[in-house]
């Protein structure tokens, strides 16, 4: 709704005018009755109140009957398609988003994964959408939910915008734009949750698969790096801990007075790990802990016995 040629008036200044009409007495003549003066009154504002409502929705929709966009329209590397409302709540609860959380939502298109983890879940939200007039319909709908304070929306490119900050990264993106980001999203603090609409990443294997009537989703937690040599404490032994890691997958050696055991099973989820390796006398002992700054923390089980380990990064 525009005023006086070109210039637009905000919903406060609408308002403001209500206020003002009503207080200089914009009522019918003096000459009434004071039941009449009074439903005057309440005529005009409520009149006015109804004028206010309809520019707010105006500005609110204003630019939707310009921009209508269509399933399968070329973008930057992509083409649109919304995400199912079953995959998008399937997708945020396997990623058990809550208020603590800041989504990003790497390709916003209409804002609708962004505004989900805002109003389902409570988390804060950004989405990034390179398109102008899509990232444009996106701020309408996050308007229209009365989310702008939770939920924000960036036209720009998400692979030159900094999501470092995320604790969930959302994507549906096509493969090939899912492995440019891996090496991205790798270097992300360890427990960073990483869901996507349809594609995987490569050799990358899932934490989890997520199955619904509308689509597959998969979900990864950002590792920690557990590679390279490390100086074991185990039960008051010394020894050497070595380790190759792929994604969140590793193996290697572990030795012990003279003795080298194979180090198997490893796998890790955020800072969190677990490994096993067999000794001498045949059983398997199984070690889990966690991971931080360069230093391992850890219980080795074997049977019912259990012995703290620890190791340092060398």
């Amino acid at each position: 709704m525009h005023l006086h040629g070109e210039i637009p008036l905000s919903a406060r200044q609408v308002w403001s005018f209500i206020k003002l009409r009503v207080h200089n007495n914009l009522t019918p003549p003096m000459t009434r009755s004071k039941h009449m003066r009074h439903v005057g009154k309440h005529f005009w504002a409520t009149s006015l109140l109804g004028l206010c409502l309809a520019f707010t929705a105006s500005a609110q929709t204003l630019g939707d009957d310009q921009y209508k966009p269509s399933v399968g329209q070329s973008g930057k590397d992509v083409v649109w398609v919304p995400s199912p409302d079953q995959l998008i709540d399937k997708m945020l609860r396997t990623a058990q988003v809550t208020d603590k959380d800041l989504v990003y939502d790497l390709g916003a298109g209409d804002g609708k994964i962004a505004i989900a983890a805002a109003l389902n879940h409570g988390a804060r939200s950004v989405g990034i959408e390179y398109n102008p007039e899509m990232a444009a319909l996106a701020q309408r709908n996050v308007e229209r939910a009365g989310l702008k304070d939770k939920v924000r929306i960036i036209r720009g490119d998400i692979f030159v915008e900094d999501f470092s900050s995320a604790t969930v990264v959302t994507l549906y993106l096509l493969p090939q734009l899912n492995l440019r980001l891996k090496p991205t999203l790798q270097k992300m603090k360890p427990g960073t949750r990483v869901v996507s609409n349809s594609f995987s990443m490569d050799d990358w294997t899932p934490d989890e698969t997520i199955e619904t009537d509308r689509g597959r989703g998969y979900f990864w937690i950002i590792p920690a790096r557990v590679e390279g040599q490390w100086a074991v404490q185990l039960g008051g032994q010394s020894g050497q801990l070595r380790l190759q890691q792929k994604d969140q997958m590793f193996d290697g050696s572990l030795s012990l007075q003279g003795a080298t055991h194979q180090v198997e099973k490893g796998r890790l989820r955020g800072s969190e790990f677990s490994f096993e390796y067999q000794r001498g006398d045949g059983s398997v002992a199984k070690v889990t802990g966690t991971v931080d700054a360069g230093r391992l923390q850890a219980q080795q089980q074997v049977l019912s016995a259990s012995v703290p380990l620890t190791a340092q990064k060398q």
